[in-house]
């Protein structure tokens, strides 16, 4: 991996170098960060495993605001919003 990614800082003209130290301390992060990782019992997970669900995560988490955006949008069109029920879905969006 460490000889993939020299010649890429080589042929990109960067400076920085990410020594693989780095990258396994920022893989620990994230396997640290994601519940699917996160709850298994075995310690050993490949980079790529974890590169995989970190990808998969935050495409889940995009669904998920997605999802909650279209029901605060139903929820905000079927609200009178002089109501008290609009006033205090105002106070928690600000």
């Amino acid at each position: 991996m460490s000889g993939r990614r020299s010649s890429r800082s080589r042929q990109s003209g960067t400076s920085r170098n990410i020594s693989d130290e780095q990258i396994t301390d920022l893989v620990s992060k994230l396997q640290q960060l994601l519940p699917e990782i996160r709850n298994r019992r075995s310690d050993k997970v490949s980079a790529s495993k974890v590169l995989q669900e970190t990808c998969n995560y935050i495409k889940n988490l995009h669904r998920e605001v997605d999802d909650l955006s279209d029901r605060l949008s139903e929820l905000l069109a079927s609200t009178d919003m002089d109501s008290d029920q609009a006033a205090i879905i105002r106070s928690l969006l600000m």
